[in-house]
């Protein structure tokens, strides 16, 4: 599972440092590509085996559906696959225009995937999620753990 925070920085052609702990986790998943797609102000990177499962969802959604229209042009045709070569993956310039990426970013692990974030976004959505977590956190204590 891929877990932490990780500050790092994108060189002028959008190559970026993987961590130790992220390869590991590709290299027990067998892989050595990671699928990165856009969402909500960031990108969200998964293996490939684990997008596979997200793919066979989708391909499974209603035709004519407006929701799963957006959903497939949004979240499905913004995913690339970027092999992760002498430690780092790079990340195609759309994706990282759409997620406002320049220079300094940080890693976010989120279990089955990991977020890209540009550092200024990420401290502001950090700063909305602490003070969201309380709340959030008791909402979500009927999960068994």
């Amino acid at each position: 599972m891929f877990r932490g925070r990780s500050r790092h920085t994108l060189d002028s052609k959008g190559r970026l440092a993987i961590p130790a702990r992220f390869k590991e986790v590709l290299e027990a998943a067998g892989d050595d590509c990671l699928v990165v797609t856009n969402q909500n102000n960031c990108l969200w990177a998964f293996t490939r085996n684990d997008w596979g499962v997200i793919e066979e969802k989708a391909a499974s959604l209603p035709l004519m559906n407006k929701a799963a229209d957006t959903y497939l042009r949004y979240f499905i045709s913004g995913a690339v696959e970027c092999p992760l070569k002498q430690g780092r993956i790079t990340i195609p310039l759309d994706l990282r225009e759409i997620a406002g990426l320049e220079k300094d970013v940080v890693l976010v692990g989120e279990l089955r995937r990991f977020e890209i974030w540009d550092k200024q976004r990420w401290d502001e959505e950090f700063r909305r999620a602490r003070e969201g977590f309380p709340e959030v956190s008791q909402s979500l204590s009927e999960l068994r753990f």
